[in-house]
């Protein structure tokens, strides 16, 4: 028997709001992440290592440098048919933009039209973990539902962050209700403090996705998402199955890191999942040559630590140095540096993230902060060390006490 011809969305159009300044200049998926990637490089990663190299990204807001990295990074062989290939939305069925994650498939079925693809695994651009959707494919066509939803294990306490899955009690793989972010969940019958969250990963045949989104586009009470409105009606037709994340098996996983998913949809959820790489026994591990994560940097110089004097010593601890990065007399610890990054003679960078090019001038202070990219912080400025100032400039404060820096600001000294 042949194998089903898959083709993969990635939904890539979130406009980000809750990462507020990241998304001033960029869609969602295209914030950089962990030193060197961007958030789709996490989703794009997982398509391609699962052997499914016919994937388009359906892209909307702010789009240019997601697109550009993209083309520049995302080159498949054409000649056997492979491609990663950007489609912005382009009112193809009316004068609407995507109305929702379920619309922009439906205004993108001619993608589907010119490739014929048995199987269609949809997943977001926006998530940060490793998953072998083979697996979960395998199992959708095993069970013979027209659509599988992926579910993750989340502390009940936070159910109502999510659409929640509930498993038929007599076929524990197929989904017998979908909740969106219910106040009061039932735990699951073998962890009582957790729910099985959806991931935002679908796999489905092909035929009844068309005919479902084909129908939600003509309901004028639909709010034409994926999770909100196609998922439920799967399940109300008895079709919708269940994938539990944990059965996943990722080559070259441990069991430290072999179920983690981040949804970073906010500053802090952000910061937080950053520092989730740097520890000794890492709780993400970027470093699992089994599994690659496919990003685009080429061409840089190594980084480089210089000064060693009695005082000042360019050193780096707990931390994550890119390539690029020049560390000249400063001290670095518990912090994430990107390309191009320069921290200079008695400066001081402690538990941050500092995007490409930033510039940390000398007797500089950055604790606790995002820095996004080209930030100059002048010589003996200070970020992160007293809360009142940085919001006094403008700068947004989270509720964990971590302050963000936009894109190409200049913070002068007091």
């Amino acid at each position: 028997m042949a194998a089903p011809r898959v083709l993969a969305i990635v939904l890539a159009g979130g406009e980000g709001k809750r990462l507020m300044p990241l998304t001033a200049d960029r869609a969602k998926p295209a914030v950089p992440f962990g030193g060197i990637y961007r958030l789709i490089d996490f989703a794009l990663s997982n398509v391609v290592n699962s052997g499914y190299l016919k994937v388009v990204v359906l892209t909307q807001y702010k789009s240019h440098s997601l697109d550009r990295h993209i083309a520049k990074t995302w080159r498949m062989s054409h000649l056997l048919g492979n491609y990663v290939a950007p489609v912005p939305a382009q009112q193809r069925v009316g004068k609407n933009w995507f109305l929702g994650s379920a619309d922009a498939i439906y205004q993108s079925l001619n993608i589907m039209d010119d490739e014929r693809p048995d199987i269609v695994v949809v997943v977001g651009a926006d998530h940060v973990y490793r998953m072998d959707f083979s697996q979960m494919v395998a199992s959708h066509i095993s069970s013979g539902a027209e659509m599988t939803v992926a579910g993750i294990r989340q502390p009940i306490g936070l159910a109502d962050q999510f659409g929640v899955i509930s498993a038929d009690a007599s076929d524990p793989l197929r989904i017998a209700e979908f909740l969106e972010k219910p106040a009061d969940p039932v735990g699951l019958a073998d962890s009582p403090q957790e729910v099985l969250a959806s991931m935002g990963n679908y796999v489905m045949n092909a035929d009844a996705l068309l005919d479902a989104v084909t129908k939600d586009a003509a309901s004028t009470s639909s709010r034409h998402d994926m999770g909100g409105d196609i998922v439920p009606y799967f399940v109300d037709r008895g079709q919708c199955g269940l994938y539990d994340f944990i059965h996943n098996d990722v080559a070259g996983s441990t069991d430290r890191d072999r179920d983690y998913w981040r949804d970073v949809g906010t500053l802090d959820a952000y910061y937080e999942a950053n520092q989730d790489l740097i520890a000794v026994e890492p709780v993400f591990n970027l470093y699992n040559d089994n599994w690659p994560l496919h990003t685009g940097y080429v061409g840089l110089p190594p980084a480089k630590f210089v000064h060693a004097s009695a005082d000042r010593i360019g050193q780096a601890h707990d931390s994550i140095i890119s390539p690029g990065v020049v560390v000249s007399g400063g001290e670095v610890s518990g912090s994430i540096l990107s390309p191009g990054t320069r921290v200079n003679s008695w400066s001081s960078v402690a538990d941050s993230v500092l995007m490409d090019g930033v510039q940390v001038h000398r007797r500089a202070q950055v604790n606790k902060a995002i820095v996004d990219k080209f930030v100059e912080i002048e010589a003996g400025a200070t970020v992160g060390v007293d809360a009142e100032l940085d919001a006094s400039r403008g700068f947004a404060v989270t509720p964990a006490g971590v302050t963000v820096v936009p894109k190409g600001t200049r913070v002068t000294a007091v």
